[in-house]
């Protein structure tokens, strides 16, 4: 047995136990984020279109290097297909929560998720 557990009494014990759980049970509470509810769509910043998550579509957005495709589906969002080398954007994924974002810097496009709850990251904190 390590030299250090000696020291540990049974309210210790207890106070590490009741913080873990304190712990646990801020992460819903406070790292929560609202659902999607609008994809909006930008083009060098400015706002090209913006759609409700309600149906399925898909978008055709002119960009500087040529067509970016975004697909929407009921309470998500993606980047298909872009013209950009390295593709990030579009290895985002189904975007579904607010606040979620995929820039596909290159072709100057990208499409965010808005809803009632945005989350907050480090770039808009």
């Amino acid at each position: 047995m390590t030299r250090w557990l000696l020291f540990f009494r049974p309210g210790d014990v207890l106070f590490v136990l009741l913080a873990a759980l304190g712990v646990a049970a801020s992460f819903p509470l406070l790292w929560r984020s609202g659902v999607g509810e609008r994809a909006v769509i930008r083009v060098e910043g400015e706002i090209f279109r913006e759609v409700l998550l309600d149906r399925a579509m898909t978008i055709v957005v002119p960009g500087a290097l040529g067509e970016t495709r975004i697909e929407i589906e009921k309470g998500r969002a993606r980047v298909a297909a872009d013209p950009g080398l390295r593709q990030y954007c579009v290895r985002q994924g189904w975007l579904s929560r607010a606040g979620a974002i995929a820039i596909c810097a290159p072709n100057r496009v990208s499409l965010s998720i808005v809803g009632a709850h945005e989350t907050y990251d480090t770039l808009n904190y």
